[in-house]
């Protein structure tokens, strides 16, 4: 709105201003809890702004830091190189455990990916262990519902697996363990829907790239396998948080 200057300057802003705040008020917030180091929610996090949400960081290392539960519509949680049961990040863990089991108790929908979904597992019920093997790459998953989750290829950087909790679903799996479950308005996918071109490459810098030395994983042909998948991956992430902002969370 274009405010002319003359008696009428001062009503013209203040229209302006309540414009302005019920634009923001009527936004929907979301908490993104993730390692400061890795905070990126990439697809997923683009796919939310397009429904309108707002995101705000959360980092695992400063719990004490985090804004309260009140006020925020959906808890995102992102993955992380931690384990959850690291006698280290103890404190830390139990912090997001709380966390989940509040946003249950309030009914406020929460979407964890990979160690977001091991917290989900572990904070409700289930268990977290060193999986059989680990799953680094692109990988297919067995859907039950691929019309909203599709079976792949997804990317996976993980070596835990979980178990599902009580009153779950399983909605897909792996050979090494669960890939989504859901109950009530809580969705959670061990593979990684928000994986961009750019996370990748990330992940397979400095550290990551002597890891992936270390499962017999050249750089290159993840890259070159990323740049072949990412394009579907994205829109099958768009239809995964579609489903999920749509039916999941107004469950």
């Amino acid at each position: 709105m274009l405010c002319s200057i003359g008696p009428d300057l001062d009503q013209c802003c203040a229209r302006s201003a309540l414009i302005s705040i019920s634009a923001y008020d009527d936004r929907v917030r979301c908490l993104v809890v993730a390692n400061g180091s890795d905070a990126d929610p990439g697809f997923v996090g683009h796919r939310l702004r397009h429904h309108g949400y707002a995101l705000t960081e959360a980092h695992r290392e400063r719990p004490h830091e985090w804004p309260k539960l009140d006020g925020f519509d959906l808890v995102l949680l992102l993955g992380s190189e931690w384990s959850v049961y690291w006698e280290s990040v103890a404190a830390s863990v139990e912090a997001e455990s709380e966390l989940v089991r509040s946003a249950r108790d309030r009914g406020v929908p929460v979407l964890g990916i990979c160690f977001g979904a091991q917290m989900v597992s572990h904070a409700l019920g289930g268990s977290v262990v060193r999986a059989s093997e680990p799953e680094v790459g692109w990988y297919d998953v067995a859907s039950d519902l691929p019309d909203v989750v599709s079976p792949g290829p997804w990317l996976q950087w993980h070596y835990d697996s979980f178990t599902v909790p009580a009153d779950f679903q399983c909605l897909a799996t792996s050979p090494v363990g669960p890939q989504v479950i859901r109950h009530e308005r809580i969705l959670a996918t061990q593979f990684h829907p928000e994986a961009t071109e750019t996370i990748v490459s990330r992940w397979s810098a400095g550290d990551g790239r002597l890891e992936l030395e270390r499962l017999g994983i050249d750089t290159a042909t993840l890259m070159s396998e990323t740049r072949r998948h990412v394009s579907a991956s994205r829109s099958a992430c768009d239809r995964l948080v579609d489903w999920f902002v749509n039916e999941v969370a107004h469950s």
